[in-house]
């Protein structure tokens, strides 16, 4: 006797020799079922939809069903076609609606449309090879087979407070003649750097955006070269499901999935987790000029902001502002995020000008933002890290009130500044100084957020290196092709006496104190460091803050500086192996500067010149802090005592010193004031300060002790 047949996954109909059946309006997107693929696109204001299929490659369809009106449920056209060959077909969608741009209506049937939803899309699959520009559809979505075997890999899961960033750029970080390795600049060269990231001691890696972006989305030319420029940076998304092709070394066979999650599981291995720095404010679309890629042909007023006259509101920078807050749009999104995190096992992400995110449609800020409460309390989100850039284009400045739910963390852009002000030694900063180096309390503790809400971070991807910050007054952006007007001017840097580069050795010695002594008070302040890839062996990009469009290297990691830079180099890793080693500087809760343990002396005390008398007036440049280790992680984790000073004065200071909580000596970590190798100490084995109670301190130098 037969077995009945299942009829609910059979097709209904035929097109030509394609077989149909209609689809299941969820989820959105192209979907693998039994014997074919399920088809779903959403649009409110669409008259009709056609599914446009091609052979992967060819410039002409290789067929066109028009979704039957009764495929249609909804606002969703959805239909399953059978025996497809995925891995041989690519496709997109015609939508036929009204254009009346007045209205918000950009429909046009002549466009074929990217699937909002494509897992991968091609167009882009070499990095920097110059498109076929007379190709009608330059972005086609492509099937992705879910056959990844992750064995048992899992996000790491890594408390926030214990996280070390590392930002950094896929291609940048290899792409350099000098990496050496076999794939530059790809998701396969990062992979072979891997024993490099574990070496400095870094457990988290902050990669910036790989979504599908398009780099030949600069017109502009290098001054003196007369090359094109490209967008290296990638803050203009094509599609919010698809990692970069071109920074795969198999994106020209349509691998790059594979080899993204293949490097995210090795970093897993060596107990690096993976933060995504991500771009929903707005997309590569543009302004009214740009090109229709998918979402304006898709439902224009569904997808942008849009002025009451139609236009689009630019509250980015860069031309649109994705309507973040409507509810399709808010699902698109979160629907992206958990994608990432279900299929890629990403442990974070870090929202590019993330204020926009809780903007209605009229641009006003909402006071309570669907989106940002969605992410904070999402389940499949539950135990990813969400951190803001609390701030945008249109002038919404929130660090410190960010609507954080309990869970996000902010990009502290006031830390950054105060840091800097205090390193090229700005008078008044000591108050300010206070509050970031305990994790900035005045800005998060009215709400009950804690110093993990504070991502501290001196230099970061958008503006000067480490070693610019400290060698140049002045942005120096001609290569950049527009006359030095772009990127910001209020940089709060000092050279150090000389524009640029210098064969002055004590300007250079200057430099590299004032670069030790930046990543020193980075790694020994509360709250969550991050640190930009090649600060730690003085990488420059020759004083170029806006370095979006340099794919050069003015923007490659030269990896020769890690031999000739070593001294450094080799600071920084005992900074980061200091920080891990002590639970005091690694704190979940602000420190309270009271004795609440009944211990005979509080958490944190603060001292000057004197011990116990900190010197707050505004010419007073010197500050000293101790913490009393009995208290690390509320007394459940008795740690060593720290002693940091930090001198800003242009002169040497005597300062005398407080006997440590618990008795013992102090021995010196780190002096920034001395030369390498007495500079900074491997954790375990620091020795003793010969002078218990006074310490000369170097200008503009910071030295840490520790209780033993």
């Amino acid at each position: 006797m037969m077995s009945p047949q299942r009829i609910d996954n059979q097709p209904q109909r035929t097109h030509g020799s394609f077989r149909l059946r209609a689809g299941r309006p969820l989820p959105f997107g192209a979907t693998l079922v039994p014997g074919g693929v399920n088809f779903s696109v959403f649009s409110r204001r669409a008259t009709a939809a056609t599914l446009v299929l091609f052979e992967k490659g060819s410039a002409e369809p290789l067929a066109e069903i028009p979704f039957p009106r009764e495929f249609r449920i909804g606002d969703v056209f959805a239909m399953t076609v059978y025996d497809l060959d995925i891995e041989r077909i690519e496709y997109g969608y015609r939508m036929d609606g009204p254009f009346d741009p007045a209205s918000g209506q950009r429909f046009d049937p002549r466009m074929v449309l990217m699937d909002p939803y494509a897992k991968a899309i091609s167009g882009r699959n070499v990095w920097g090879e110059p498109p076929d520009w007379n190709r009608p559809f330059q972005y086609r979505s492509c099937l992705v087979p879910e056959d990844f075997d992750w064995e048992d890999d899992r996000p790491l899961e890594i408390p926030l407070e214990d996280s070390i960033i590392y930002e950094t750029h896929v291609r940048g970080f290899t792409r350099h003649p000098s990496s050496g390795v076999r794939h530059p600049g790809t998701f396969a060269g990062l992979m072979e750097k891997l024993p490099y990231l574990r070496e400095l001691g870094v457990n988290c890696i902050e990669l910036m955006p790989i979504f599908e972006f398009d780099e030949f989305d600069n017109s502009r030319t290098h001054p003196g070269t007369g090359e094109r420029l490209l967008n290296c940076w990638g803050y203009n998304t094509v599609g919010f499901f698809a990692p970069k092709a071109g920074y795969a070394a198999t994106g020209r066979f349509g691998m790059q999935v594979d080899e993204l999650k293949t490097l995210v599981k090795e970093l897993h291995r060596q107990g690096i987790e993976v933060i995504l720095d991500v771009v929903y404010n707005h997309t590569a679309e543009g302004n009214e000029h740009g090109p229709t890629i998918s979402y304006r042909g898709l439902d224009n007023s569904t997808y942008y902001m849009l002025t009451p006259e139609g236009y689009y509101f630019n509250f980015s920078g860069v031309g649109n502002t994705v309507n973040c807050n409507d509810p399709v749009v808010r699902d698109m999104v979160l629907d992206s995020l958990r994608y990432w995190v279900s299929e890629f096992h990403i442990d974070g992400f870090r929202f590019d000008l993330a204020a926009i995110l809780g903007r209605d449609p009229s641009g006003r800020p909402l006071s309570n933002p669907p989106l940002l409460e969605a992410l904070a309390f999402d389940p499949i989100l539950g135990k990813c890290k969400l951190i803001a850039e609390a701030w945008d284009a249109g002038g919404l400045y929130q660090v410190g009130s960010f609507p954080a739910y309990g869970r996000w963390a902010e990009w502290n852009g006031k830390y950054r500044d105060t840091l800097r002000k205090f390193l090229r030694s700005d008078s008044g900063q000591l108050g300010e100084l206070s509050q970031c180096l305990q994790g900035s309390p005045n800005l998060y503790g009215w709400n009950g957020r804690g110093p993990t809400a504070s991502i501290n971070f001196i230099t970061c991807h958008d503006g000067f290196t480490l070693h610019d910050l400290v060698s140049y007054d002045h942005k120096h952006n001609e290569a950049n092709g527009e006359d030095n007007r772009d990127g910001s001017d209020d940089n709060l840097s000092w050279n150090s006496g000389a524009e640029g580069d210098t064969d002055d050795p004590h300007i250079q010695a200057l430099r590299l104190r004032r670069m030790k002594s930046a990543v020193a008070l980075l790694m020994v302040s509360q709250g969550v460091p991050m640190l930009l890839a090649g600060d730690e062996v003085g990488r420059s990009q020759a004083g170029n803050n806006n370095n979006y469009c340099n794919d050069n290297e003015l923007s490659w990691f030269d990896w020769s500086l890690v031999e000739s830079r070593s001294g450094l180099l080799r600071f920084v890793k005992n900074c980061i192996a200091f920080r891990k080693q002590h639970p005091v500087l690694r704190s979940a809760r602000h420190p309270r500067n009271s004795d609440f343990l009944g211990l005979g002396s509080s958490d944190i005390s603060w001292h000057g010149t004197r011990a116990w008398f900190a010197d707050w007036s505004p010419e007073s440049r010197l500050l000293a802090f101790m913490l009393d280790g009995r208290y690390a992680r509320d007394g459940q984790m008795p740690d060593d005592s720290l002693y940091v000073v930090m001198n800003g004065h242009w002169e040497p200071l005597t300062v005398e010193l407080p006997a440590p909580p618990a008795g013992g000596s102090w021995h010196v970590f780190a002096n920034t004031g001395a030369d390498a190798p007495d500079d900074s100490y491997e954790p375990g084995t620091e020795p003793r300060l010969p002078e218990q109670r006074e310490l000369l301190v170097g200008a503009r130098s910071v030295v840490i002790l520790v209780s033993r």
